[in-house]
């Protein structure tokens, strides 16, 4: 036996049921129309800050003024130090670099410098022969006094990081002569002034 509501839906005319249901998908239409409209009048996000996270260059050397920095720091650099060397930098993470730069003796600054502000920088100084060591990444390293200390906190470096063998040092200047990885080392073994 049938129950009743089959028996109703059966009684009831298709049109009536075409009816209601075109009447549910005009309220839904109306619902999602309304919904639309408010999103409309929301107020837009916030424009967010220029800074290099974001994509606006803001880095002390994609200004002309953080350039100009760049190169007065290294000028200041160079004059106070007794030798400067230099190793490939790309391959090293941040993290790296930090830990390297706490391990260095004091007087001593690691620093990332483009070649073309480096070259600024030396020019007209004792160590204006550095520009043949010019090419790729470079990180230099500033020496105050202790130069045995200076390399010494290098090798160590790239022998705990396993970066011994692509990450040597090119090359060095000491009192305007450039010395190649062999001559740093032996730089580096001799005595330091007392």
């Amino acid at each position: 036996r049938p129950s009743r509501a089959s028996n109703r839906e059966e009684e009831e005319p298709i049109t009536n049921r075409v009816n209601r249901e075109e009447t549910k998908m005009k309220q839904s239409l109306v619902l999602l129309g309304m919904a639309a409209g408010c999103a409309a009048f929301a107020p837009a996000p916030a424009e967010r800050p220029q800074t290099s996270l974001y994509g606006g260059a803001q880095g002390g050397a994609t200004t002309l003024e953080g350039k100009k920095n760049t190169v007065s720091a290294v000028k200041e650099l160079l004059d106070s130090s007794e030798m400067v060397f230099t190793v490939p930098a790309s391959g090293i993470t941040v993290a790296q670099v930090q830990g390297l730069r706490r391990s260095l003796p004091e007087g001593t600054t690691a620093k990332v410098v483009k070649n073309k502000l480096m070259s600024r920088a030396i020019e007209g100084t004792e160590y204006e022969p550095v520009n043949e060591m010019l090419k790729g990444a470079n990180m230099w390293f500033f020496i105050e006094e202790d130069i045995g200390g200076s390399v010494k906190s290098w090798k160590k470096f790239v022998k705990d990081e396993a970066l011994a063998e692509s990450h040597s040092i090119l090359g060095g200047n000491i009192e305007g002569t450039n010395y190649d990885t062999a001559g740093v080392e032996q730089i580096s073994k001799l005595p330091s002034k007392i």
